[in-house]
């Protein structure tokens, strides 16, 4: 794929007159090496506690819900609670994130749990995240064998475990966090896909009529772990 993908902007940069010689390259490859940053919102450059405030306000606002835990020891009795107060099924299919490897579901010994990507017939999954972002609420998730998109996407009920040390302020906030867990963008270590999700899925392109579960869960559930 790669020499396909070369073949492809060569013949784009022999169309355009641009070589290596050219002096656009130097500006490009400064700009995609340094990040330079675009205007932030004033409210997400808080202090921890004001950002973890504007998060959860944000994700309540995103018609998503949220519980505050203490550390993850917490995790699977807050997912039994949850899924007891909502009627929902007492099952939940786990991304094989090291990160949710520790958790102790005996905790929950009503809980079915498996873990592995979803086939489309799980009613509720549990995945981590690599950032909250406080300006809008929105998760940040990489896609991988650690944590499957289609568990962001196919159960109805996605429940999803944020640290607050993963909480930052704005979206170059998040993309500097994957970069200092991954490596620069070129390094091989990126995901194939980036997600960002604010709250439930959902459609108004019907007759302007809010639709619940278009492109994915009806219900998003946040697990902030002081951490």
């Amino acid at each position: 794929m790669a020499g396909a993908r070369n073949t492809v902007l060569a013949g784009i940069r022999r169309a355009l007159g641009a070589d290596a010689t050219d002096d656009r390259t130097p500006t490009v490859e400064r700009r995609l090496r340094d990040h330079p940053r675009g205007p932030s919102v004033a409210r997400t450059g808080g202090d921890a506690a004001a950002q973890r405030a504007l998060f959860l306000a944000k994700v309540a606002e995103s018609a998503a819900t949220f519980a505050e835990l203490h550390s993850l020891d917490q995790v699977p009795a807050a997912i039994a609670d949850y899924l007891r107060a909502h009627n929902l099924p007492p099952m939940v299919r786990v991304a094989p994130d090291p990160a949710l490897a520790t958790l102790n579901w005996s905790a929950a010994p009503m809980l079915a749990v498996s873990t592995g990507p979803s086939d489309g017939s799980d009613p509720v999954s549990l995945t981590g995240c690599v950032a909250g972002i406080a300006e809008t609420g929105t998760l940040m998730l990489a896609s991988g064998a650690d944590n499957p998109t289609g568990l962001a996407f196919l159960p109805e009920t996605h429940v999803v475990v944020v640290r607050t040390d993963q909480l930052v302020g704005g979206l170059e906030d998040a993309f500097d966090r994957l970069r200092a867990t991954r490596g620069p963008g070129g390094s091989g270590n990126w995901p194939r896909a980036i997600n960002f999700i604010t709250g439930p899925s959902r459609s108004g392109d019907i007759e302007q009529q809010l639709q619940m579960g278009a492109h994915g869960p009806r219900q998003l559930h946040v697990l902030l772990v002081d951490g």
